[in-house]
């Protein structure tokens, strides 16, 4: 993989080759790690592509510009917390030293090449009706609060807003699922 600064500008200007090249090489090391969380398949793939997206907005924010570690240890970062409060969220408890083997364990698995998901994502998300992308692009791209977008897109309430929302997300994971 080319080296972290470089990477790191390619990550910050949304280059597809580098953002499936980071996708295609963390993929199996971080699946394999999260299958020991009891969370399902589909799940760990979510955050793992959750991961990647934060990873690449983090990057076009200027947070990886001084990034101390390497951009796996980094993704992988994001991955283990999104796990821990995805579980907690589910009632189910871990604790955070469950985590402390992350880069150790990593580094144990060799990884393949795989189709990127992230492609498919970003092909997909163009499909979407123009208030899906808006919603969804100030939820996970500006990380916007809900009350925030209510006023912004003139939603009548919150729970109209969730709604409106998960039917977007459900919409992108079925035409990804196609």
């Amino acid at each position: 993989m080319e080296n972290a600064p470089k990477l790191t500008e390619l990550l910050k200007a949304g280059n597809e080759k580098a953002i499936r090249t980071v996708y295609e090489e963390h993929r199996n090391g971080f699946l394999l790690f999260a299958k020991r969380y009891s969370l399902g398949d589909d799940e760990v793939l979510d955050v793992y592509q959750d991961a990647i997206i934060a990873l690449c907005e983090n990057a076009r924010k200027g947070k990886l510009d001084d990034l101390q570690s390497s951009i796996s240890t980094y993704l992988f970062s994001i991955g283990k917390f999104m796990i821990y409060h995805r579980l907690k969220k589910l009632g189910k408890q871990v604790t955070v030293n469950d985590f402390e083997q992350v880069e150790m364990e990593y580094e144990l698995y060799d990884e393949e090449e795989q189709n990127s998901k992230l492609t498919l994502v970003r092909n997909y998300f163009s499909q979407l009706g123009e208030q899906c992308k808006k919603v969804l692009t100030l939820f996970y791209y500006e990380e916007k609060k809900l009350d925030e977008i209510q006023k912004l897109l003139g939603y009548t309430n919150k729970d109209v807003l969730k709604s409106q929302k998960s039917r977007c997300l459900k919409q992108l994971k079925d035409l990804i699922n196609k």
